[in-house]
């Protein structure tokens, strides 16, 4: 039986994508009919908000009313997923209140599921960061995210660095998320409408958009490549008893020329 999932999507550094990873996590979840919620720690601007109005409420993850309104309903929400984009350089304060209110240790009992998306810099810090957080995560999916859209260049880790980080935490898992063209790119954030949205061509309110067929395809191309590795991580087996079976692949759906004219 799926059980209820929280997925935190941060980093201590800012300017690494943090926003970009949660937009991709609920189109996937979406695609894979996942009921999700969000919960914009960008207070009180709310970046994520923007893109998914619907289904996301801008908080304060400092504060404890808003640490209330997000984990007490976890349960009673009626949605699989609780996702949560922490702003910049409030990744691990959030973790120490989820170990100080017993959150963790819920996840421990198999109470709850928890998943932290851990996006990378490009700079030796990214690792002093994971071994920081690490410590948290010893029964929680932990995923690194390699995230290219903004141009980013990763340093080669030489092995013996690599290693002495990395062998400290063996079930962490890898992900990499592909470059985008950035007129594109430029163009959904203009749009404000989540990547799927702009894929199918419609505006926030549902209506014909007449985006570019071309952009469309790149984004389109684009989510695919990010949906695999959701998929080859086996994401949604979060949600998973032990003996539940794999979902099929999700992938976006195929443009043609003629839906590019409508």
């Amino acid at each position: 039986m799926p059980i209820p999932a929280v997925i935190l999507v941060g980093a201590d550094k800012g300017g690494v994508g943090k926003t970009t990873v949660s937009r991709t996590l609920l189109d996937y979840f979406a695609a894979r009919k996942i009921t999700a919620r969000a919960f914009d720690t960008e207070c009180p601007k709310g970046t994520l908000k923007r893109f998914h109005p619907g289904i996301t409420e801008v908080v304060d993850v400092t504060s404890v009313p808003d640490q209330m309104k997000i984990f007490d309903t976890v349960e009673s929400s009626g949605t699989q997923v609780t996702l949560i984009d922490i702003k910049a350089g409030l990744m691990t304060p959030t973790l120490e209140a989820l170990r100080d209110i017993g959150f963790i240790d819920m996840t421990k009992r198999g109470d709850l599921a928890f998943a932290v998306f851990h996006i990378l810099g490009p700079s030796i810090a990214s690792l002093d960061e994971i071994a920081e957080t690490s410590k948290f995560l010893l029964d929680a999916r932990y995923f690194l995210v390699k995230n290219f859209i903004n141009n980013t260049t990763f340093f080669d880790w030489d092995e013996g660095t690599y290693n002495s980080y990395f062998n400290k935490i063996p079930h962490a898992v890898e992900i990499v998320v592909p470059k985008l063209s950035e007129m594109a790119c430029e163009k959904v954030e203009v749009s404000a409408v989540p990547f799927a949205t702009f894929i199918a061509d419609k505006t926030a309110s549902g209506q014909p958009a007449g985006y570019s067929f071309v952009l469309r395809g790149y984004v389109r191309h684009w989510l695919n490549g990010v949906f695999a590795e959701y998929d080859r991580v086996r994401l949604t087996e979060i949600l998973d008893s032990q003996d539940a079976k794999p979902r099929p692949s999700a992938k976006v759906a195929e443009l043609s020329p003629q839906r590019a004219s409508s």
